[in-house]
């Protein structure tokens, strides 16, 4: 049985409406694509969908009482709520160099995630 899958392209700013024909979940046929980055877009979106992690975790002994993070690669989008909740639990000491190592392997998933500035120690306030 057909099905048909609706996206928004995020590639770029033109946001193209990608319409995703499927059976028996192999891809038959992607509409709305201006471009080849978002017939690919819709395909992964699809097939597995992967979402970069941006969040804050607390700092103990900095200049500032939060240090933003970033994931070194997307991660499985069924997994963001998971992983920023595990964040959530995270306290690192300042300082922080940009681009350290906070948690290595979150859930499994064989991505870093990473200091996205440097952080100073100092007093918090």
């Amino acid at each position: 049985m057909k099905k048909t899958h609706n996206y928004t392209c995020i590639n770029c700013p033109l946001s193209c409406s990608l319409e995703l024909t499927e059976e028996d979940g192999e891809v038959l046929e992607v509409r709305g694509a201006d471009c080849k980055v978002g017939q690919k877009y819709a395909v992964e979106e699809f097939r597995n969908p992967r979402r970069t992690v941006s969040t804050t975790v607390r700092v103990q002994g900095g200049v500032l009482p939060l240090l933003p993070v970033v994931s070194a690669a997307p991660i499985p989008k069924a997994l963001v709520r998971e992983a920023v909740r595990t964040l959530a639990a995270v306290t690192v000491e300042a300082p922080v160099a940009d681009g350290q190592v906070i948690y290595p392997d979150i859930l499994g998933t064989g991505v870093d995630i990473i200091a996205s500035r440097r952080l100073e120690a100092g007093v918090s306030g």
